[in-house]
């Protein structure tokens, strides 16, 4: 269950985390909360690009003392690093993937945990247009799961925009004309939307390091 209260104060959103992460546990399935503020627009609300794009130490043990490390229920952290949703131009987003590390290593000391110890599973949100260094970097440091819905929706709307330019005659009636009912047939080009997106999937899960493993290995 997704939980973003990141438009709310940090200690309420805390506290209807924890309401919704004994009810979550409940029903036996695993809550995702958001603290920070990723940046860009997605739902209609939008994040403004500032300081608040950087979770802080002191927002990672906030949560880990209100919410546990498991004990209580398992959870997925989306910590923010300076991720945006949507897509952005290179230079104008400066990510700090290191800020996950900060965070693991910040509640692994208030805990006295080991050293190295990642106590949470981190959700690397707005991952869209991110380089391969800095994903494999923020899975370093515990990312479990990202969101590339953006990459995703261009994959699959970039083969239907070539077909348009490509068969314009066809798939428009033009000057009295009737065009080709082949071409804007939707399952002309649906199809090469559906491969693209399959394809920019595997991308992703090579990117990810997932290709090839199984839930639990």
């Amino acid at each position: 269950h997704m939980w973003d209260g990141s438009a709310v104060p940090l200690e309420e959103n805390l506290d209807l985390a924890e309401e919704l992460l004994d009810a979550c546990t409940a029903a036996h399935i695993i809550m995702e909360l958001e603290i920070g503020v990723v940046g860009g627009e997605e739902d209609g609300v939008v994040g403004e690009i500032n300081d608040k794009l950087y979770t802080t130490d002191d927002d990672y043990v906030a949560t880990a003392t209100k919410l546990g490390l498991g004990e209580r229920g398992e959870y997925l952290l989306a910590a923010t690093f300076g991720n945006v949703h949507g897509v952005y131009k290179p230079g104008n987003v400066k990510l700090r993937p290191d800020i996950l590390k900060a965070g693991q290593d910040v509640v692994s000391a208030a805990k006295g945990l080991p050293n190295g110890s990642k106590p949470f599973n981190l959700v690397f949100h707005g991952g869209s247009g991110s380089s391969l260094e800095e994903i494999r970097e923020a899975l370093s440091y515990g990312v479990v799961k990202m969101n590339v819905d953006t990459d995703m929706q261009y994959a699959f709307t970039r083969p239907i925009a070539g077909h348009m330019f490509a068969n314009y005659e066809g798939v428009l009636k033009i000057d009295g004309e009737v065009g080709n009912k082949k071409l804007y047939d939707p399952r002309s080009y649906l199809k090469a939307a559906e491969s693209s997106m399959a394809a920019r999937t595997v991308v992703a899960c090579e990117n990810l390091l997932s290709a090839g493993t199984t839930m639990g290995r």
